[in-house]
């Protein structure tokens, strides 16, 4: 519990309502991969934030009388969706304690996606990111003095308790979570605007997203991070993933593209390698992700452009690229690489800049 994020008024008196947010995606440079209880990562990373791919939530809210249960209904799209209900439940029993009048609302949750919602691309982050801010906008009619500050900080700390990643998605273009020494306010709790110096190559990359596996995630997320509690090489990685960040932080300053691309590519595979050498093992790359690798590996050795490839746990492979370079990296994607991908489709993002209240 963080005592500094409940909210202590006893006066919930509000009238009927709506607030409606759009939150990115983000995609992980530095892999979050393994957790304590109350969603707390077991080691740091840092995301870019994305522009195109987010979810649009509207919170629809109206009083009602105090019992021990939740009221709300969630439409994806405009259509109920029964089976969203058992996780929205179970992230409202977790922020209960810090935001108490939800149980005196009954709420109407209506949510949409920019990006097809069997495309692969987790929605989870993006989703859980949307919601907290409408329930911070709810707080803020309640509490007139709210900081800005702690408005987006308190946002983070209970999206997180819905999806972990969803601490990355509030602010962007660059954001960190998880303690770290060398990373000025980090914090297990929430994420943080990544705020040390970034060299211009850095502040407009660009990510193109190969939809090669739109199916059901394999491995739920959950059960990914629950690997790493007996994983043989989990005290290694977590102390890599430190490094890392280090590293990181080093390279934004300096802008050396060579080796932003060897550190994001070596974390994409780390990722990989931890399902492998799990009990149970899973390998979640298809055959057209080790081909669409080979082939960013083929590319950047004949042009000696800076395209890398990074991977969530997944099949799908997202592409990071200056946008000084776009022009060729998408003469290339569109002649050689959308081959492999599902219907051929694939999601053109950049980094963006995070959540905004419409």
């Amino acid at each position: 519990m963080s005592d500094q994020f409940i909210f202590k008024s006893k006066h919930f008196e509000l009238a009927p309502g709506e607030f409606k947010w759009s939150a990115p995606s983000n995609i992980a440079l530095v892999k979050y991969w393994g957790k304590k209880e109350q969603q707390i990562p077991q080691n740091p990373s840092l995301s870019f934030t994305l522009s195109n791919c987010k979810t649009t939530t509207s919170l629809y809210f109206e009083p009602k009388e105090l019992d021990d249960s939740f009221s709300f209904k969630v439409y994806y799209e405009g259509v109920l969706k029964e089976d969203f209900h058992p996780k929205i439940d179970a992230f409202f029993k977790r922020i209960e304690i810090y935001v108490p009048f939800i149980k005196h609302l009954s709420f109407k949750i209506d949510t949409s996606n920019t990006f097809p919602h069997s495309s692969g691309i987790a929605s989870s982050a993006s989703g859980m990111s949307a919601l907290a801010l409408c329930i911070m906008s709810i707080e803020r009619l309640l509490d007139k003095e709210m900081s800005l500050e702690y408005f987006y900080k308190k946002a983070s700390f209970l999206s997180r308790l819905g999806s972990g990643s969803a601490c990355r998605s509030i602010e962007g273009p660059i954001v960190s979570w998880g303690k770290h020494e060398f990373i000025d306010g980090s914090s297990d709790l929430y994420g943080l605007k990544f705020n040390e110096s970034v060299h211009p190559i850095f502040k407009d990359f660009q990510d193109t997203i190969l939809l090669i596996d739109k199916g059901q995630k394999q491995v739920s997320s959950t059960l990914g991070h629950n690997l790493m509690f007996n994983h043989p090489y989990a005290s290694q990685r977590f102390s890599q993933a430190h490094e890392n960040m280090t590293s990181l932080k080093s390279i934004f300053k300096s802008g050396n593209l060579s080796d932003f691309i060897a550190l994001v590519e070596s974390e994409a595979l780390t990722l990989h390698a931890m399902m492998m050498t799990s009990s149970p093992y899973f390998i979640l790359m298809k055959p057209n992700t080790l081909a669409v690798i080979n082939k960013i590996w083929e590319f950047r050795n004949k042009t000696g452009f800076n395209l890398c490839f990074t991977l969530d746990a997944g099949a799908n492979v997202h592409l990071l690229y200056p946008k000084s370079e776009a022009k060729e990296t998408l003469d290339f994607i569109q002649n050689e690489l959308i081959s492999f991908c599902e219907n051929n489709q694939y999601i053109i993002d950049e980094m963006g800049d995070g959540a905004l209240e419409h």
